[in-house]
C-alpha cells in the first residue's frame, strides 16, 4: 500500500485541508511554500492517464475547491497546480496527485524555463502528434 493510501485510511497521520468521499487534500510535508496542498482521489491510480472521468471529474472539482480556499483564506494572489506524472516528471508516490502551490508576488519560485524550438523542430513535434 502506498503512502498516500495510508494517509486516506488513516494510518499515517495528515493536515487535513479537505475531504469528501472521493477525495482528500492535506498540507504537504514538504512544502514549497507555506500552504503547498496536495490533492489526490481516494481510489489508488497510479497517474493521469490510469484515472477513470468521473473521478477526474470529482478530483479536478476539489482542486479547484482547494484554490479558492486558499485564495480565500490565506489571502493569496495565485497558485500553481502541478501534476508530476510518472517518476521521469518528479512523481515520487506513485499515486495521482495534484500540487497547489500558493504564489505571491515577488516570490522568487521559478517553476520553469522556456527555450525556442531549433529550426524544424515543432514541425517533426506536429507531423507525429497529428499523424494516424
Amino acid at each position: 500500500m502506498c503512502v498516500f493510501c495510508k494517509i486516506i485510511t488513516n494510518e499515517i497521520t495528515s493536515y487535513k485541508v479537505y475531504e469528501d468521499a472521493k477525495t482528500l487534500a492535506f498540507l504537504d510535508n514538504h512544502p514549497t511554500v507555506p500552504g503547498h496542498t496536495l490533492v489526490l482521489p481516494k481510489t489508488h491510480y497510479p497517474n493521469l492517464e490510469a484515472i477513470s472521468e468521473p473521478d477526474l471529474s470529482d478530483l479536478i472539482l476539489t482542486v479547484k475547491k482547494i484554490g479558492r480556499l486558499l485564495k480565500d483564506k490565506l489571502g493569496i494572489a495565485g497558485y500553481n497546480i502541478i501534476v508530476n506524472n510518472d517518476p521521469v516528471a518528479g512523481q515520487i508516490v506513485p499515486h495521482l496527485h495534484f500540487h497547489i502551490i500558493p504564489r505571491a508576488s515577488g516570490d522568487g519560485l521559478e517553476i520553469w524555463t522556456g527555450h525556442d524550438y531549433k529550426p524544424g523542430e515543432a514541425e517533426a513535434l506536429i507531423n507525429k502528434l497529428t499523424s494516424l
